[in-house]
């Protein structure tokens, strides 16, 4: 078991990881910004130290700070978390340069992982069902691309190899607007990604955001935990997710389970992942791999009893996975409320000091947070403050428990979205569990409209 692990994140995953840290007797070392230092998981770390101004770029993104901190504590290990440099293939190649263990896949697994062209093609080589699409980069061949357009049929979307997030992309309805399109997307994946490779696919209208949990380690053994429904999203961002995917079949959720966990043997991943699709009428297509931890991975633990975290040490540490598929079992259903400090009406961040702050409980309920009564949110990174997550042994109690856990959570002094997943719980298209993609857009602007009139 690795000795001494770097926790190279703040906020809710720093600490979820210092508690899986614990349970394994790891000792710890917390980094923090300047801004930083009066988190929970800075204060319970056996170590800790601070690598710079509250700027992500000059702390928790400075490399060179980073790895610094691990020589000066004598650390063995690396864990990025999620977001800053958990996907950044030359931080993990320089974390094994530098003599240290990184947490997660090999950095030329994140490298290919993390250009979506080179991803489809490996997807496509271990028969993980894919969007139909051009099947490689778009070169400057006009005919060429308007063929391919009219081979996959209108809609399509043009895609920055390199983009991410929601950024990236453009969606074409017609051949007149396709060449414009792709060099208008060239132009501007240069400019943010220093990348101007795009590829194009099928648009499709109306899916849903489906992804398969994997847990890969060193000995040629991989496992799917089911998947989770992420669909309800805000500007390609995901605001409540839950497990199992209602609709899906355990016949459908074995054959794909199974494509993506052979596929981790195929390309030799090792660590935690996730295969993100796109789910239309009763069909699975790959959009992108995510090589690390997931902000929802919550659900899934509640519902299969694994704890991803640990398994990631555990993996990292060399030791085979302490499940084999046949151990794998879904227990009931579970939900998660991504909980911001933001406003809840214009979606602006809401950064201050917690006046008051009561973490709702009950059976069923978990709350993985860093925030405390006196705690100053700051205002330079990501308004996510905490996450609420439910179980039950059927949606329905889910639903319920998530609820009543919303009424009763109490946050003052800044505020939180919580009326926002209050509304979404007691939707009818959610409890109808007939949501997809374009849904809360779509309710948001139904709901701008109407105030307006």
């Amino acid at each position: 078991m690795l000795e001494k692990v770097l926790i190279a994140n703040r906020g809710e995953i720093a600490l979820r990881i210092l508690r899986a840290c614990k349970e394994l007797g790891i000792r710890s070392v917390a980094l923090h910004s300047e801004a930083d230092r009066d988190l929970k998981h800075v204060r319970m770390a056996d170590e800790s130290v601070c690598i710079g101004p509250a700027s992500s770029l000059e702390s928790y993104l400075n490399v060179p700070a980073v790895i610094s901190a691990a020589e000066v504590t004598d650390s063995v290990g690396i864990h990025p978390g999620y977001g800053f440099l958990s996907e950044n293939a030359d931080f993990a190649e320089r974390v094994s340069e530098s003599g240290f263990t990184f947490i997660g896949p090999r950095p030329e697994t994140i490298r290919m992982m993390g250009d979506k062209v080179a991803a489809i093609d490996a997807m496509k080589k271990a028969g993980v069902p894919t969007v139909p699409g051009s099947d490689g980069p778009l070169d400057n061949n006009d005919e060429k691309n308007l063929e391919h357009a009219r081979r996959i049929g209108y809609p399509i979307i043009i895609k920055a190899a390199g983009g991410g997030g929601g950024r990236g992309m453009r969606v074409v309805h017609a051949e007149g607007a396709l060449l414009s399109s792709i060099a208008l997307t060239k132009a501007e994946a240069g400019a943010a990604f220093n990348n101007d490779v795009v590829y194009m696919e099928k648009f499709l209208g109306n899916p849903r955001h489906i992804e398969i949990q994997i847990l890969a380690d060193n000995h040629g053994n991989a496992i799917h935990l089911a998947e989770r429904d992420c669909s309800m999203q805000r500007r390609h961002q995901k605001v409540l997710e839950e497990a199992p995917a209602p609709g899906v079949t355990e016949a459908m959720r074995d054959e794909i389970g199974q494509r993506c966990a052979q596929a981790c043997v195929d390309i030799g991943y090792s660590g935690a992942g996730t295969f993100e699709f796109l789910y239309e009428n009763g069909e699975f297509y790959f959009i992108e791999m995510n090589t690390r931890v997931q902000v929802e991975h919550p659900v899934t633990e509640m519902i299969t009893g694994v704890d991803i975290v640990r398994e990631q040490l555990r993996i990292a540490s060399d030791l085979p996975l302490a499940y084999k598929q046949e151990d794998i079992k879904i227990n009931g259903h579970a939900i998660e409320c991504r909980i911001n400090a933001e406003d809840p009406d214009n979606f602006m961040p809401s950064p201050g000091t917690i006046t008051a702050y009561h973490a709702p409980g009950g059976p069923g309920i978990r709350v993985d947070t860093h925030i405390y009564n006196g705690y100053r949110v700051p205002p330079y990174y990501d308004s996510m403050i905490g996450k609420v997550i439910s179980h039950g042994e059927t949606r329905d109690v889910a639903i319920a428990r998530m609820r009543t856990a919303l009424n009763e959570m109490v946050v003052e002094g800044i505020k939180v979205n919580v009326p926002l997943q209050q509304e979404l719980i007691n939707d009818a298209g959610f409890q109808a569990g007939s949501t997809n993609i374009h849904y809360l857009e779509k309710k948001l602007e139904e709901k701008e409209q109407a105030k307006t009139k």
